[in-house]
C-alpha cells in the first residue's frame, strides 16, 4: 500500500503541475487580490476537486460521462466562466492603465469570498474533472483492497498533493511580484492571464469528450 500511495502522490503531483483552468484562475486571483484571494481560490478549487473525487468514488461521475447533455451543459458553462474571467482581466488591465491606481493597488472585488466563488464555479463547471477522476483514481486501488475506502483515501491524498502544489505556486508568485516593482508589470501579467483564460474557454467549447 505504501508503494501505491507513493506512486499515486507522484502521479497527482504531475497532474497538478500541468497548467489548466484551475491554475489560470488561481494565478489570476493572486494577481488581482493578493495572497488572501489566491488562498480562497485554492480552498474552493480543492473543495470542488474533493467533490468530484467523491462523486467518482461513489460511481456517480459515470452519469456525467455517459450523458452527452450533462457533459455539454457543464462544458459550455465552464467555457463561459473562463471567457468572462479572461475578458474581465483584459478589460480591467486597460482601465487600470488609464487610472491613477498605485503600484500595489488591489481591486476590492477580488476579495476572499469573491475569489472563493470564482474558484468553486470554475472547478465544478469543468466536466473533465469529473470524467478524469473516474478514470484516474481506480487505477491506484490495490488488488484485494476494499474499493470504496481505498478510493476515499486516494481522494484525500489527491486533494492534499494538489493543495501543496498550489500553495507553493502562490508563494513563488508572491515573491516574484515583490521582486518586480511597479503596477505595470502586475497589470501586464493579469492581461496575459486573461488571454490564457479566454483561450482555455474557447478550447473547452471546441473540445469533445
Amino acid at each position: 500500500m505504501t508503494s501505491t500511495l507513493l506512486a499515486f502522490c507522484g502521479a497527482a503531483l504531475v497532474l497538478a503541475v500541468i497548467p489548466g483552468p484551475s491554475t489560470a484562475v488561481i494565478v489570476r486571483q493572486a494577481l488581482r487580490g493578493g495572497r488572501r484571494a489566491a488562498l480562497a481560490a485554492i480552498a474552493a478549487n480543492e473543495l470542488g476537486l474533493l467533490f468530484w473525487a467523491l462523486v467518482a468514488a461513489l460511481g456517480a461521475s459515470a452519469l456525467v460521462e455517459a450523458s452527452a447533455v450533462a457533459y455539454d451543459v457543464l462544458r459550455i458553462a465552464g467555457a463561459v466562466v473562463l471567457v468572462a474571467l479572461g475578458a474581465q482581466s483584459i478589460l480591467g488591465r486597460r482601465r487600470a492603465g488609464d487610472g491613477d491606481a498605485g503600484p500595489g493597488a488591489r481591486e476590492p472585488a477580488a476579495g476572499g469570498w469573491s475569489a472563493f466563488r470564482i474558484g468553486l464555479l470554475t472547478i465544478l463547471a469543468n466536466p473533465k474533472a469529473a470524467v478524469f477522476a473516474a478514470s484516474f483514481l481506480p487505477q491506484f486501488v490495490p488488488a484485494g483492497a476494499p474499493t470504496l475506502p481505498a478510493l476515499l483515501l486516494l481522494s484525500l491524498v489527491w486533494v492534499a498533493v494538489d493543495t501543496a502544489w498550489y500553495l507553493a505556486l502562490v508563494l513563488l508568485l508572491g515573491r516574484l511580484q515583490a521582486a518586480m516593482s511597479g503596477g505595470r508589470v502586475r497589470r501586464t501579467l493579469e492581461a496575459v492571464s486573461g488571454v490564457v483564460l479566454v483561450a482555455l474557454g474557447v478550447r473547452m467549447v471546441l473540445e469533445r469528450p
